[in-house]
């Protein structure tokens, strides 16, 4: 398995920097409020669960996560509906777009807009998603033998270090198991969750690609409708070092 590329990194410490600025919240709310359709209770809804520790890990106050739980309740509340887009970006990369929106004729366009303009397009439904496997993800922050350990008594499927720790993969229905397991061995989970992740990643060898596809990922974040993005690409240290 590849693992996740470096923008996974890159989007990790971006999203920390929004977090301070509280841009996030919204988007976490939207998260916490669609898996609240499967039940107000965190206890019995492990995707609601996972929405609300995620909120928490980037200092959502009780007060919006709980808000964001009534939403469900108040049938006057806006509807938000999950939508996946597919596209290609410079160097032939390709990319997946989770959203939470309102209203679809406001996404497509202005995700649409974000490819165009820095040198991507958009794609036909599944022509990137089979270069990806769906898993399961916990992260760690601790990095060794104990993890490894951990791992593999509660079923992963694989392991992968990280700059920040160690991202352990699972099939998604075992990711409850998973996590629960890793903590309850009593290693430090930082985030889990299910996502997209590259059977093979596509190397990024010149700064100025480099430089656009980063472009047009910070542009797809930006947009208050995009939840989630999945890559296949990989830029080295040495690029990142140039551009940034």
């Amino acid at each position: 398995m590849s693992g996740h590329s470096k923008w996974s990194t890159i989007k990790r410490q971006k999203g920390a920097k929004d977090a301070l600025r509280g841009a996030v919240f919204t988007k976490l709310g939207n998260a916490i409020a669609i898996a609240a359709r499967g039940g107000t209770d965190p206890e019995t809804n492990f995707a609601l669960r996972l929405a609300i520790d995620k909120a928490k890990a980037s200092n959502m106050p009780m007060a919006n996560i709980q808000r964001a739980i009534d939403r469900q309740k108040d049938k006057d509340a806006i509807q938000l509906q999950e939508v996946t887009y597919e596209g290609y970006g410079p160097g032939g990369v390709g990319i997946i777009v989770e959203c939470m929106t309102d209203n679809v004729n406001r996404t497509y366009p202005d995700v649409r807009a974000a490819f165009s303009k820095h040198g991507g397009n958009l794609a036909e439904k599944g022509a990137v998603l089979f270069q990806f496997n769906h898993l399961g993800m916990v992260r760690v922050e601790e990095k060794g033998d104990n993890v490894l350990e951990a791992a593999i008594e509660s079923g992963a499927a694989d392991i992968v270090d990280e700059e920040e720790g160690t991202v352990i993969y699972t099939d998604p229905k075992n990711l409850n198991n998973l996590r629960t397991a890793i903590i309850n061995s009593g290693l430090k989970v930082i985030d889990a969750e299910l996502g997209y992740v590259p059977k093979e990643l596509v190397r990024i060898e010149d700064k100025e690609t480099a430089r656009k596809v980063l472009r047009l990922m910070e542009a797809l974040e930006d947009l208050d409708d995009v939840s989630n993005t999945f890559v296949n690409f990989d830029i080295s240290d040495e690029i990142l070092a140039q551009i940034n």
